[in-house]
């Protein structure tokens, strides 16, 4: 289905597969499970779906997590176990989306980990020596001498960091498993002082780049709002009590999940089509489409679904009618960086 859509035209009007977004959002469960948690959040029990939203609306990979756990563990797994053609180097978060260890992890693997900042006040800058001074953004970094990156550090263990690059890339190792141990894991180990040491690098950059580039803060919302929206989207269309998982047993709790994000997928392949379909009428009209405007129309709609209508089970091996995937309107201009896209 993530194919299908990728193949679109109309779906190039929101974007080209370069980016995601991750997120989760609140499902309730029965408490007497194995991973049901009470959130402090949502102050009730329940567990975690957790999406990876393209930039073309559509789900990449979902997960049910708990509760209690750090999102941001999870970002890089969804990025490696993602089997689709459509292959992110960007990937966006909100303030949880962030730690040390995962800008290194998502360094070392080739993506580019780029979250929504929140809390300023509370996040450090590293100068790149002692002696390195700013003449405008001096402030940022704190008391001169300090917040120093230790170079030697990061060149005495890069060959280890990149060995466990390569295990988590060869399947090895999880990379969930990896960051919950480097969260944990203690303050004095010579591999987390090293992760920690190349993520202050990484982030100071990114958090530069953020400070300095509107555009790059606006995508950076735009995306997460997608990954959001799509949380709303998929909980519509949950079927039977809307946002409540009412198995225990953690394999049908997952597919619950991956199911629910499957039937969203194919209602926003559905809404792609029919959204080109009033294109194509509306050009035969006489009327000229440009592609920033069909940049703003989403395909979460909702009016015309009939989730409770009439289904025909024996009419399941009916073939569908061929679908035109083409669109006579030029998107290369949205994604050239001729035009900022929403």
């Amino acid at each position: 289905m993530v194919n299908a859509h990728a193949r679109l035209d109309m779906s190039q009007a929101w974007g080209n597969g370069t980016t995601v977004a991750a997120d989760g959002t609140h499902m309730d469960t029965y408490l007497n499970n194995l991973l049901a948690e009470t959130s402090v959040r949502h102050g009730k029990p329940g567990g975690i779906a957790y999406h990876h939203v393209a930039d073309t609306y559509i789900a990449l990979f979902t997960r049910f997590i708990p509760c209690g756990v750090w999102e941001a563990v999870y970002i890089i797994d969804g990025l490696l176990q993602n089997a689709s053609e459509v292959k992110p180097t960007t990937i966006h978060a909100d303030t949880q989306g962030q730690s040390f260890p995962v800008f290194t992890l998502a360094h070392l693997l080739g993506f580019e980990l780029m979250p929504r900042i929140r809390n300023w006040k509370d996040l450090t800058f590293y100068r790149p020596g002692r002696a390195t001074r700013y003449q405008h953004i001096d402030a940022l970094f704190g008391e001169p001498g300090k917040n120093v990156i230790d170079w030697p550090l990061i060149e005495t263990h890069f060959r280890d960091l990149l060995r466990v690059a390569v295990s988590i890339r060869e399947n090895a190792i999880s990379s969930t498993l990896l960051l919950r141990r480097l969260r944990s894991g203690s303050r004095k180990n010579a591999h987390y002082a090293a992760f920690r040491e190349v993520g202050r690098v990484i982030r100071t950059v990114q958090l530069l780049r953020y400070l300095s580039d509107a555009p790059l803060r606006r995508r950076v919302t735009a995306a997460t709002n997608k990954v959001e929206a799509y949380n709303g989207f998929a909980e519509w269309l949950h079927f039977g009590q809307r946002g409540v998982i009412a198995d225990n047993d953690p394999i049908e709790q997952e597919k619950a999940m991956k199911y629910n994000s499957l039937l969203t997928n194919c209602v926003i392949f559905h809404n792609t089509l029919d959204i080109a379909d009033v294109v194509r009428q509306l050009q035969a009209e006489g009327w000229k489409i440009e592609p920033e405007d069909l940049a703003e129309v989403s395909p979460y709609l909702t009016e015309h679904i009939m989730r409770f209508g009439e289904y025909s089970t024996h009419e399941l091996g009916i073939t569908p009618e061929a679908y035109e995937p083409r669109l006579d309107i030029d998107f290369t201009r949205l994604h050239d960086g001729s035009a900022d896209t929403p």
